[in-house]
């Protein structure tokens, strides 16, 4: 996470043309992948998959989530290469179509540990199946980019799992009141479970267990910005400037973002918090109830974003800036 500056234009709100610094969280989005497409039909029971069809050429990161020791020699998919067939039945009896696609961990994402892949099913929308079909064919072996999904201004759902805190007693969990302080065998309990009958704990009762870790969704968040990568950039571009603050600065803060390091590929800039670890995965989606109120339809124009340290109290925006208050210092000297 970091911050940013920037003026409010919400008429009715007391902040109304004011300048105000709000928290934002910066996700570094690399392009996917798409390696396939599957079929699905709609039966009493559910959806049942008809058919898929691979791309000729899979990434190692992308076999390797197909495996629990990987070794070179592995030949995952040893598809045919003649997949008309599948093509066929899920062109005569398919009622929905998904796209297969992965992230790219070695090549995108390199100062991760992870080699293996992260795997979803993109549902495609619009047009008849053989419409659908054509589109996923088009855009297989193909990267995916975030500009292609979401703009500047737009709203979006976040699921992710959260921080995970492991067993926690009533008080952290649920945040009940703490018992007073001459409680008899502690205080930091729930003093009544409830009656003699019904002869059970409800389940509304606080509880001690797990707490973090959960499957979470967050609704409707604003997308501040949808930035190139410091690795795309061309000559003379810098992501983290704006038309007020000329700073040649990349979005990355001094010593790299805690417990991540730098942001070298495309990334989107959220209003807020985000669930989960700063390494864990966060699966993006248009809103599922977009809303119609006056924060959606604002347009956010950033006056300044902030690249400070953030292991500390951060004092420098850029290392020029540091060099120039301090002069050079002895880790600067070189041999």
């Amino acid at each position: 996470m970091t911050h940013i500056l920037r003026e409010l234009t919400r008429p009715g709100s007391k902040a109304h043309k004011k300048e105000i610094v709000e928290g934002v969280t910066i996700l570094e989005t690399p392009p996917m992948v798409a390696v396939g497409f599957v079929g699905y039909q709609m039966t009493v029971r559910g959806l049942k998959a008809v058919g898929t069809v691979w791309a000729s050429s899979l990434k190692e990161e992308f076999k390797r989530r197909y495996f629990k020791r990987w070794r070179a020699k592995n030949s995952a998919f040893k598809h045919k290469k003649d997949q008309s067939a599948a093509e066929k039945r899920i062109q005569d009896h398919a009622d929905v179509v998904r796209l297969i696609c992965h992230t790219q961990m070695m090549d995108k994402l390199k100062h991760m540990r992870q080699k293996k892949a992260h795997v979803m099913e993109i549902q495609i929308n619009g047009g008849d199946i053989v419409d659908k079909i054509a589109f996923c064919k088009g855009k297989l072996e193909n990267e995916i980019t975030i500009q292609d999904v979401f703009n500047k201004d737009d709203m979006c759902d976040t699921i992710a799992v959260t921080k995970g805190r492991g067993t926690e007693g009533v008080i952290t969990r649920w945040g009940i009141t703490r018992l007073p302080r001459k409680t008899h065998r502690g205080l930091r309990k729930v003093a009544c479970i409830g009656a003699w009958h019904p002869a059970r704990v409800s389940y509304t009762v606080a509880r001690v267990g797990q707490n973090g870790y959960h499957h979470r969704t967050e609704i409707n968040k604003k997308i501040y910005m949808v930035g190139t990568g410091e690795v795309n950039c061309k000559e003379g571009e810098y992501n983290a400037r704006t038309a007020i603050d000329l700073t040649d600065k990349h979005i990355t803060p001094m010593g790299g973002f805690v417990r991540y390091g730098e942001v070298k590929q495309d990334f989107v800039m959220l209003k807020g918090s985000c669930p989960g670890l700063v390494t864990r995965p966060i699966t993006l989606r248009r809103s599922l109830i977009p809303p119609t109120n006056s924060v959606a339809k604002e347009e956010v124009t950033l006056k300044w974003i902030d690249t400070s340290s953030k292991f500390g109290h951060g004092r420098f925006q850029t290392a020029k800036e540091r060099m120039d208050y301090t002069g050079p210092l002895k880790r600067d000297r070189t041999e």
